[in-house]
C-alpha cells in the first residue's frame, strides 16, 4: 500500500481516529536526510495491513508540524488512539520503525 498524504484537512480522520496504529513521516522535499528515508518508509507501508503509514510535507502542513512540536526533519510519530505513543528523528532503519509500531 502506498502511504497516505496527509493534509490539515484529512489529518484527524487518517491519523487522529484511525482504529489501528498510524506511522507519520514529518518531510521536506528541500531535506536530504528526509530523501534517504522515504524509500524506507515506503517498504514499511508495504509490510501490513496492521497499521497506517502517512507522509506529512512540513512545508505545506507547518500548522500540524508545530502543534506535534516537529523541530528537525525527518521524524517518525506512531499515533496510537490517536495519541503519540512513540517518536525517532533522523535516518532510521527500517527494523527500527518496525519496531516503533
Amino acid at each position: 500500500m502506498e502511504p497516505i498524504v496527509l493534509t490539515q484537512d484529512n489529518f484527524s480522520k487518517e491519523v487522529l481516529e484511525s482504529d489501528k496504529p498510524v506511522l507519520v513521516d514529518f518531510w521536506a522535499s528541500w531535506c536530504g536526510p528526509c530523501k534517504m528515508l522515504s524509500p524506507v518508509v515506503d517498504q514499511v507501508a508495504s509490510e501490513s495491513d496492521a497499521f497506517k503509514v502517512c507522509k506529512l510535507n512540513v512545508d505545506d502542513v507547518s500548522d500540524i508540524a508545530v502543534e506535534y512540536k516537529v523541530m528537525s526533519i525527518p521524524t517518525l510519530i506512531v499515533f496510537k488512539d490517536g495519541k503519540e505513543a512513540k517518536r525517532s528523528v533522523g535516518v532510521v532503519s527500517k527494523e527500527d520503525i518496525l519496531a516503533m509500531l
